[in-house]
């Protein structure tokens, strides 16, 4: 081995051993949270109803369906996940808990209500995203754990790029039949050289879902530079008139709006922004479950008055990669094989650190060996020195 694949056999050892345990957490929570839609459609009914002829009910009667539940709590979101799918009202009851509340959309039946914090799913997630530390904390130990296995999978290639073309065979397949050891090997080279490009992928978009810097990167890198205000710009709303009393409640309004903007649209999610002058916003997506391609809206809170229309085809390339972060994250960007190529990778992923811990060990076995058997050999040839007199071949 030169001594640059030396050096970088030092790096991408110690990055391992500080990453190790984290990485191995992410993965193995993206492969779990990889098929969540299809697990949870299979276990709980309350998520798919009858589909209806009848029109949705709007946002307002499925926010008083969820005050039925808790009337002193305070409803939030309010979305229409598809024709045959519940909608979902989130909804903060008055000791702060969180509850998503599921409710029949044409006609309010009430269907079920989720405990975030004990849905198995959401913990995974939260597990996947923050390791269920504080999220300001977690988010950064994940963030640097990542960025950290996006330089080990740029030192694994120099590792493992074949030398001579006779290596190249064995670069590419797993020999199955050699001993344990080696077996462990290859998965870790070869494995880990084929699920390096999807890997990166996912660790790029994660990166980008967490971080502002991220994000910001993707977005000027799809636009090769260029940055547009419209789409940059955060809209508020005029808190002098949050004394008005509007002749139909806002978020009525502007459901129906977007309802007629953009018709082809099959599901809806709207909600309030935090503060006095926190706008209303509503997104309209193109297929359920999906998030890639919208339309979105931002409204006055107060008056309706419409702030911002940014549909899916004006947005800029930069803007639609980032609204495709999460879709392609999972892998639902290319649908079921997708998910699938998402889920494979993501495992692989979680095995590298223990079969890089197996090399690790078994080569610090292998020294203590390689060091006994030369001094049994030594031994040996002072011995035969001694018998007969004459220095043994290759001997000192």
């Amino acid at each position: 081995m030169t001594a640059f694949k030396k050096a970088v056999l030092f790096v991408h050892r110690w990055l391992g051993f500080v990453s190790g345990l984290v990485v191995f957490i992410v993965s193995i929570t993206g492969c779990l949270f990889c098929f969540q839609d299809e697990i949870q459609d299979a276990i709980y009914d309350y998520r798919k109803v009858a589909v209806s002829n009848a029109p949705y009910l709007k946002p307002t009667d499925l926010q008083q369906a969820a005050l039925k539940q808790f009337p002193k709590g305070k409803a939030g979101m309010v979305a229409y996940m598809g024709a045959d799918r519940s909608a979902q009202v989130r909804l903060t009851d008055e000791k702060k808990a969180q509850h998503f509340m599921y409710f029949n959309p044409y006609t309010g039946k009430y269907l079920s209500d989720e405990n975030p914090r004990t849905n198995f799913f959401i913990i995974v997630e939260f597990i996947h995203l923050y390791l269920l530390l504080p999220p300001k904390i977690g988010k950064v130990v994940v963030g640097v754990a990542v960025l950290i296995f996006v330089m080990l999978m740029i030192t694994g290639i120099v590792l493992w790029w074949p030398k001579r073309k006779s290596d190249r065979k064995r670069s590419f397949t797993v020999k199955w039949n050699g001993r344990w050891r080696r077996v462990n090997y290859d998965l870790h080279n070869v494995l880990g050289f084929y699920s390096t490009a999807i890997a990166l992928i996912l660790a790029i978009t994660g990166l980008s879902m967490s971080f502002e810097w991220m994000e910001k990167g993707i977005y000027k890198a799809g636009n090769l530079g260029k940055s547009y205000a419209a789409e940059l710009k955060e809209f508020k709303s005029d808190s002098l008139n949050k004394g008005n009393v509007a002749p139909e409640p806002i978020i009525d309004k502007a459901y129906a709006y977007i309802r007629k903007q953009s018709p082809n649209a099959l599901m809806y999610m709207l909600y309030e922004g935090a503060g006095a002058d926190g706008a209303l916003h509503a997104t309209a997506y193109a297929q359920p479950l999906k998030y890639a391609f919208n339309d979105y809206y931002t409204f006055d809170k107060y008056t309706g008055k419409l702030l911002n229309y940014m549909p899916h085809a004006k947005k800029s390339t930069g803007m639609k990669l980032n609204n495709m972060n999460y879709d392609i994250h999972v892998g639902q960007i290319a649908g079921l094989p997708g998910k699938i190529i998402a889920f494979i990778a993501s495992l692989i992923c979680a095995s590298l650190p223990i079969t890089g811990l197996i090399i690790y060990l078994g080569k610090r076995k292998k020294p203590k060996a390689k060091r006994l058997r030369q001094v049994t050999h030594h031994k040996s040839q002072r011995h035969l020195q001694v018998v007969t007199g004459k220095k043994a071949v290759g001997g000192a």
